[in-house]
């Protein structure tokens, strides 16, 4: 079973997330790649809360092709266009997070390969052999 480490020396996370998470040996990995918030008839919802929606709907059946799910993940690297998307980003992985909640990071970048892109998320998922 993977552990959430937080440690008191350490100041607490500043939103839901694990400042790290060990998997312990004889456990699989999945590395994902970033999804889009791309739906597979190429259709992109706006705003950030339907594009983080779609981005975690992809990541569930990618976990699902390899019998995983949200409650394996152990790592999030998202990032968003700018500082106004953060908050809804936040609230949309909430709702597929589970607890002990992964680690993660959240970076500003000025764009994706089509603008109207606005989050990128990509996972790692770990479980036990």
């Amino acid at each position: 079973m993977t552990k959430s480490l937080l440690p008191s020396s350490v100041r607490a996370p500043f939103a839901r997330y694990s400042h790290g998470m060990e998997v312990p040996a004889g456990h699989r990995l999945v590395f994902t790649s970033g999804q889009l918030g791309i739906t597979v008839d190429d259709q992109i919802p706006q705003g950030v809360e339907a594009q983080t929606r779609v981005c975690f709907e992809n990541i569930r059946e990618i976990l699902a092709e390899a019998g995983m799910d949200f409650s394996d993940l152990v790592r999030i690297n998202a990032y968003v266009t700018g500082r106004e998307h953060m908050a809804g980003y936040m609230k949309v992985r909430d709702e597929f997070t589970r607890d002990p909640a992964p680690a993660s990071t959240l970076m500003i970048v000025s764009g994706f390969t089509r603008e109207e892109f606005v989050v990128e998320v990509e996972v790692v998922a770990a479980k036990p052999d």
